[in-house]
């Protein structure tokens, strides 16, 4: 357990498991959300070994880990034993939940933002695999002649349609462990609206209502609202079942009080909502385009640590639902990482300390590749200045991929060179990859070129690479 101390220190600090409600983590994150922030020390958080920094939100508390941070998840789930706990004690009774947030618009979104991401991010590795198994065999079919029925290109289509075709069913389980009802529940619910007798079938009703004939693979509202509308259920059944026939009844009325909400109503509903948020992303880009993805990737960075990225994902997945690709929030996540990664590297090429130098590289590679988190708490934030070379990148290549209207065909988290593949076009023209290696160069030259000339203008780099400025003080 390489995380054992970490963990104990951070479970001491948060005031213990009986503070804890729910345990998650994204690509370089721990999640811990909370019920009393009074009694949470976040400035011993701040000092614990491998911890990067912490981002302090609504009701939750982020421990920036890095890419280790699936490995620390698991140390800390065995040190804590929160889940054993969360269901074998009172634990909801014994500290009061926080009132010192006060409920603005901010701490609505922040909400939205956490859930987003503890029902998107579970999700991640089987979309990345999937859209890059897709690039890669678009690439094998129209360039190194694999034909299209061959056994190949079967299976990899095959691999794609199991990422994102199944989506219902991923998000139905995650959305159902994040309200806390049984998980299986949720994923059930997505298991039925993607099967071939409901998605895409004609001529179904239920009790003479007709069922309107609605492809489900790939879709994200539809079982998340049947989802919600299954928890409100579960609730009114938990208190009106006997305990006896409880474990049999009550998952078998759900299902009859949801299925045909879900089919007749909501379904119809989160498609239509998915076509008209297509429809709006591509009216900016139609309209702003040119100045709207500029601007958006030179604050996704503060988005991402505010936590407002996953809050805007779910116009990613219904502008690929809908359009066939995403122009906006791949693309602006591309451009920030790539950008960080190329101010990362600047101000390594301007350490003196070997050890420094050499941990930056590694953050500015990670960058690169589509996880910041490190470069940006560990190298740069410290350094505010050298920001200025990633907002100049991200406005100069969001300038390119606006005005010549760059696309990914596949909706992903983490974008960076090992996701670039993202960007390969299904018929297989290369204009788009093209666009998208120009807009990789850009990015990286210029908010390289213009941190070293921060660097060189600025006679603070040297101070504060020997002494760390806190990022309260900034």
């Amino acid at each position: 357990m390489k995380f054992k101390k970490m963990s104990e220190e951070i479970l001491s600090n948060m005031g213990g498991v009986d503070n804890i409600t729910h345990v998650e983590h994204c690509a370089t994150r721990l999640r811990i959300h909370y019920r009393n922030k009074q009694v949470i020390d976040e400035e011993a958080i701040k000092k614990i070994e491998n911890v990067v920094g912490i981002v302090s939100k609504t009701g939750q508390l982020q421990v920036i880990i890095g890419p280790s941070v699936h490995e620390a998840y698991k140390d800390f789930m065995d040190v804590s034993q929160f889940d054993t706990k969360q269901l074998n004690s009172q634990s909801d009774k014994q500290l009061p939940e926080s009132g010192d947030e006060k409920k603005n618009f901010l701490y609505y979104v922040n909400k939205f933002g956490n859930f987003s991401a503890a029902i998107f991010m579970p999700v991640v590795p089987a979309l990345i695999v999937g859209g890059l198994i897709l690039a890669i065999k678009n690439l094998l079919v129209n360039y190194f002649n694999v034909p299209m029925e061959s056994g190949t290109a079967l299976l990899m289509t095959a691999i794609f349609s199991a990422g994102f075709s199944f989506l219902p069913v991923y998000l139905g389980y995650t959305t159902a462990k994040r309200l806390k009802i049984e998980p299986i529940m949720g994923a059930f619910l997505g298991c039925l609206l993607v099967s071939q007798n409901i998605s895409g079938a004609t001529d179904l009703d239920f009790l003479g209502i007709s069922i309107p004939n609605i492809d489900y693979n790939g879709s994200i509202l539809p079982v998340i609202m049947g989802v919600f509308v299954m928890y409100y259920v579960d609730r009114v059944l938990e208190k009106g079942i006997p305990e006896t026939i409880k474990y049999f009844l009550k998952p078998l009325l759900t299902m009859i009080i949801v299925v045909p909400i879900v089919l007749i109503i909501l379904g119809p509903l989160g498609t239509r909502l998915s076509v008209y948020a297509g429809s709006a992303v591509m009216f900016l880009m139609d309209t702003i385009g040119g100045i709207a993805l500029p601007f958006l990737s030179a604050l996704y960075p503060y988005m991402v640590m505010l936590g407002f990225d996953k809050a805007l994902s779910p116009v990613g997945f219904a502008a690929i639902e809908s359009l066939g690709y995403d122009p906006v929030y791949v693309v602006m996540g591309f451009i920030s990482n790539l950008c960080i990664g190329g101010t990362a590297l600047a101000v390594a090429t301007s350490m003196k300390d070997r050890g420094k130098k050499g941990m930056t590289y590694s953050f500015a590679f990670t960058a690169l590749c589509g996880v910041t988190e490190p470069a940006f708490y560990g190298a740069l934030i410290t350094r505010p200045k050298v920001l200025i070379g990633t907002a100049a990148g991200a406005v100069s290549a969001g300038l390119v991929a606006g005005i010549f209207g760059l696309k990914s065909y596949v909706m992903g988290f983490c974008p960076g060179l090992l996701t670039a593949l993202f960007f390969v076009a299904p018929d297989g023209t290369a204009g788009n990859m093209i666009l998208a290696g120009i807009v990789v160069l850009v990015a990286v030259v210029v908010s390289f070129t213009v941190t070293k000339i921060v660097i060189a203008k600025t006679e603070t780099f040297e101070v504060v690479e020997k002494k760390e400025t806190p990022v309260e003080n900034i």
